[in-house]
């Protein structure tokens, strides 16, 4: 079994973007943050886009093509 962290960077090296609710769905991560976190140190050049839909406020992130 690959590690949450190996399924979200090639999710984003395919030139996906990311948030919480679809790290849940699609690889079982409640910290996606963190993850993140952990694919910066290894050095990813992986950005956030802070998006507000009403009263909703999340991270999406992305590596820039």
């Amino acid at each position: 079994m690959r590690s949450q962290n190996e399924m979200i960077k090639k999710h984003l090296l395919k030139g996906n973007s990311i948030t919480p609710l679809q790290a849940l769905e699609l690889f079982g991560s409640l910290r996606l943050g963190a993850r993140i976190y952990d694919l910066r140190k290894k050095g990813l050049k992986i950005k956030t886009l802070r998006v507000v839909e009403g009263r909703k406020n999340y991270a999406k992130y992305y590596i820039p093509q």
